[in-house]
């Protein structure tokens, strides 16, 4: 009897312990302001850390049918009072915009309306269905993710980039010159002194393999290069200098915890434009320095 009761212990100190260890599981941080660790390709956006389910999560559609309005069983004895003004009209709320409004809603709206191209909105601080749809198409076009038409961090910190970044500092000259801000982490294409490629968003090498400001030229390209000491494909690869080079991002691009070792990495349509502009013999500016490198 001593014997059983000895081998029920183990067998239940057993199970308890493998149920424990199949109970941790990863949290992300709340935040997006990428303090955490590398984001694998693909990690959304997080921009709140509200408990309330967000647009993008769909609930199951009820099946039950709508209720009847029941018909009155008499006519009244005297009508009813009517208002005497009209009540207010709703002054717009998340649910009626049909996103939800962040943080940075009214920079974001500022920032959007200085850029121009993603529709029409008014900067006021407060969410519409117009500045909803503005938003949602300015996320899609730099693959900030998920793409609901909030205002958090990553939207304003994108937003704001691109709206300052000054094209002037690029002395691009004559023919066709490939023009990087380190300090905002933007790029643009410029042919003959004038902006041919508006800015877009980059990232450049994180700390011990900094991207280096100066005057550089396209010396090789390879639609689809295969790096060795990384063993990564690269794809749309045109370098400039000491091993570094455009090309598409292997990694989600708005994670600012991780970095190149000194490559200027683009989003994929990005880096399909540049490479159908350049050329063996392109100029390469760079101007600024990557804060923290």
């Amino acid at each position: 009897m001593k014997h059983v009761r000895i081998t029920t212990r183990l067998v239940a100190l057993a199970v308890a312990t493998l149920v424990g260890a199949g109970a941790c599981a990863f949290d992300p941080e709340a935040d997006g302001g990428g303090g955490g660790g590398p984001v694998p390709v693909g990690a959304a956006e997080v921009t709140g850390a509200s408990g309330a389910p967000g647009p993008d999560q769909r609930t199951r559609p009820t099946t039950a049918p709508p209720k009847q309005e029941a018909k009155p069983t008499r006519t009244p004895t005297r009508p009813a009072p009517k208002p005497t003004r009209p009540a207010p009209k709703p002054t717009g709320s998340p649910s009626a915009a049909g996103c939800p409004q962040g943080e940075h809603q009214r920079e974001v709206e500022a920032y959007l309306a200085r850029l121009g191209g993603f529709g029409t909105l008014t900067v006021d601080g407060r969410q519409s269905a117009a500045d909803c749809a503005a938003i949602k198409k300015f996320q899609k076009r730099y693959d900030i993710r998920p793409a609901h038409g909030r205002a958090g961090p990553t939207t304003h910190d994108v937003a704001k980039r691109l709206a300052t970044t000054d094209t002037a500092r690029c002395k691009a000259g004559s023919g066709t010159t490939f023009c990087i801000d380190l300090t905002r982490q933007t790029t643009w294409v410029m042919r003959n002194g004038r902006v041919l490629v508006k800015p877009t968003v980059t990232r450049t090498g994180m700390p011990g393999y900094r991207t280096p400001a100066g005057t550089f030229t396209i010396n090789y390209r390879n639609v689809k290069e295969w790096s060795d000491p990384y063993e990564v494909w690269l794809p749309y690869w045109q370098h400039f200098t000491q091993g570094m080079g455009f090309h598409e991002t292997t990694t989600y691009l708005h994670n600012k915890a991780i970095g190149s070792h000194g490559c200027v990495n683009l989003l994929h349509a990005d880096a399909v434009r540049y490479w159908e502009l350049g050329r063996v013999g392109s100029r390469v500016v760079l101007v600024g320095r990557r804060p923290g490198t």
